[in-house]
């Protein structure tokens, strides 16, 4: 078995709002010791320059340098915080920002030079974790379940693991398989906090919908939901996933700011529960991640459709920094030959690696 080494993961997410950065103790197949973690917020100015290169192959000039230079930034503070030297960590799994992903057309795009991270931090970088999941005929996301599956080691099953983010995703980790490990199947459900954001912006000027206090003024607009719900997407078979912007052309119409809001929060809830029919079994637990998991009205809703619904705090994790420690995790499985996706994650016909590494 290989050794545990630590190793710091890093992840900006497709809600665009800034970095997070975990420390995770690890030989990639079990989690030895979660360290301290950080998060980074982007300044308005940055974040709309990083927003104006969605869609696109290619980002503006120096976006890229300046988002690697950030994140270098984000890892000597975690380090310094932590009282450890860069060469005390093992690896660094740097994700970088996506700002294209069409799984119909067998590409993604992820923001970030690995071979810069590398010198300015002094520790070894594994990046671009996707393009090999799909140059082998994977969707290309999601990419956490391995981690939500070691996670969840000593949990009554089925559980599901639901990350909130810009794309909402569910990870069901069932009972023992035929070949003697957790059953894991993996999609996108549809729009996380997106939506919501980019409707709360539009029409308050604040990026987010803090405490669904927008939505919880306002009344739904079932017919819209019912509308949303037709989308094409919804029949298709798992697994499958999203861009950020897949669902930009849904038009709200005619209606006001709080009913607006309400209404997409509706449809994320929705469209979570529509989940539960492509799963085996429902989940007897929903543990919930990311920033959704901070909107009350969002998670009450939840609750309402699904039941046992909590905060991952409630296991003793800390929601914020899931995805960074996955991706550290991901990175030492990327350094020891190990897969990172799975037929049931990404669609792919066998268990794949993946990573580019990046020496000092």
């Amino acid at each position: 078995m290989p050794d545990s080494v630590w190793a710091i993961g890093l992840m900006s997410g497709t809600s665009g709002d800034g970095i997070d950065a975990a420390l995770l103790k690890t030989d990639g197949t079990r989690i030895v010791e979660t360290g301290p973690g950080i998060g980074a917020t982007y300044d308005p100015a940055f974040r709309t320059r990083l927003k104006s290169a969605y869609g696109s192959w290619d980002p503006p000039a120096g976006l890229e340098r300046e988002l690697t230079e950030r994140h270098a930034a984000v890892v000597q503070r975690l380090i310094g915080q932590a009282g450890m030297k860069p060469n005390e960590i093992g690896v660094v799994g740097f994700h970088g920002q996506t700002i294209l992903h069409e799984p119909e057309r067998h590409r993604t795009r992820q923001v970030g030079d690995g071979a810069l991270l590398a010198k300015l931090t002094g520790i070894p970088v594994v990046n671009d974790f996707r393009s090999a999941d799909m140059a082998a005929g994977g969707e290309g996301a999601p990419f956490a379940p391995v981690y939500h599956r070691a996670l969840a080691g000593g949990l009554e099953k089925p559980v599901a693991m639901l990350n909130i983010g810009g794309v909402s995703n569910v990870t069901w980790i069932g009972p023992i398989d035929q070949e003697g490990g957790d059953a894991l199947i993996a999609f996108d459900t549809g729009p996380g906090n997106a939506l919501i954001d980019d409707w709360a912006l539009r029409h308050t000027g604040e990026p987010v919908d803090r405490d669904g206090a927008l939505a919880k003024s306002g009344r739904v607009d079932e017919a819209a939901v019912a509308r949303f719900l037709e989308n094409p997407y919804f029949n298709r078979s798992a697994p499958k996933s999203l861009d950020r912007d897949a669902f930009k052309g849904f038009s709200l119409n005619d209606i006001g700011a709080a009913d607006g809001a309400a209404t997409l929060t509706a449809i994320t809830v929705a469209s979570i529960a529509a989940s539960v029919a492509q799963l085996p079994l429902p989940p007897k637990r929903w543990l919930v991640c990311g920033g959704g998991r901070h909107n009350p009205v969002l998670m009450a809703a939840l609750r309402a459709r699904l039941g046992a619904v909590d905060p991952i705090e409630a296991i003793g994790w800390d929601g914020d920094l899931i995805e960074a420690q996955a991706f550290a995790f991901m990175a030492v499985r990327a350094l020891n030959g190990l897969p990172l996706s799975f037929p049931g994650t990404t669609g792919v016909k066998q268990p794949t690696p993946g990573g580019v590494l990046h020496r000092v």
